[in-house]
């Protein structure tokens, strides 16, 4: 196990959210096994959930999420917070919802996406320096898939991340903080599911992932390999132990994961033997970093 908290120096790893369950699909494992370790962990949950539809069909028709989704979701949440064992704050933003239709219709007025950078990121910049983590973990660019909530996720995480040690920025949200690194989820890396479609595959069972895999392959000229990503992993966890802990989270989110599901094609037990690691990218450090690494708080003990 790589985590192991120095006494003198309580370790803090703050993990931003757009939506409740993003915590679960999106490194699990690793949270669960650095709570484990003793490291403080902290889940920043955006929004509040309440324009996600049921992806469950166990669900369709149960009266509470249908009535109140984002009451639903709040108890999801805290389930799935108490399997990881991390801590959970909610920003208090209004989830924008995936819009559809061509040409696409606008999002609606006031939700988290609408907002602008300084108003939506100020919550996350009071947070930053109440809890002051040394590492922050949130998406690229693109959001890991392109909902306009997991976009501005990843602006309001870069935004605390280089504002909250200024202390002429955002002033009144609490005494500076500069966390000492920045990473980005790669919990959708082409590798990962090329080596999990070929161990099923090896296995006699069907792979779940040939469609994904054929998409990136028709981006590549000579029809090799998935294209290189936009940030390569640099760092790369072994939480393996802990699969079962980020499944039975997951789980937890019953009215938005189907427990028959995507998520669950691979075991456990062939994940760890396959690709016993969650895959990141060190994105910022303000600290000497020593590449590749198997630790986010590498530099920091």
């Amino acid at each position: 196990m790589t985590a192991s908290p120095s006494p003198s120096a309580p370790l803090r790893l703050l993990a931003v959210h757009a939506h409740p369950d993003d915590e679960s699909s999106k490194g699990a494992a690793t949270m669960a096994m650095y709570a484990a370790a003793g490291v403080d962990v902290l889940v920043a949950t955006c929004t509040d959930g309440s324009r996600g539809d049921i992806q469950n069909p166990e669900m369709e028709g149960k009266p509470h999420p249908k009535r109140d989704m984002a009451g639903a979701r709040r108890l999801e949440m805290d389930r799935a917070a108490g399997v990881l064992g991390v801590s959970q704050r909610w920003l208090g933003f209004v989830d924008s919802g995936l819009p559809e239709g061509d040409p696409l219709p606008p999002l609606p007025v006031g939700s988290f996406a609408t907002l602008p950078l300084e108003r939506a990121a100020a919550p996350l910049v009071r947070l930053v320096r109440t809890f002051r983590p040394q590492v922050i973990l949130s998406y690229d660019e693109n959001g890991g898939y392109p909902h306009p909530d997991h976009i501005m996720a990843h602006r309001v995480a870069v935004e605390a991340f280089e504002a909250a040690g200024d202390p002429a920025r955002y002033p009144g949200t609490g005494e500076a903080w500069a966390p000492s690194k920045l990473y980005y989820d790669r919990a959708f890396s082409p590798e990962r599911f090329r080596a999990l479609h070929y161990a099923l595959e090896e296995s006699g069972l069907q792979s779940p992932y040939a469609e994904r895999l054929a998409a990136w392959l028709e981006t590549d000229a000579e029809g090799h390999t998935p294209p290189a990503p936009t940030h390569p992993t640099t760092t790369q966890i072994e939480c393996g132990d802990f699969f079962e802990a980020r499944d039975d989270a997951l789980r937890a989110h019953r009215t938005q994961v189907d427990p028959g599901g995507f998520f669950f094609a691979v075991s456990p037990a062939m994940q760890r033997r396959v690709w016993p690691w969650e895959d990141y990218s060190l994105i910022q450090s303000r600290i000497p970093a020593d590449l590749p690494e198997k630790d986010f708080f590498a530099g920091l003990r």
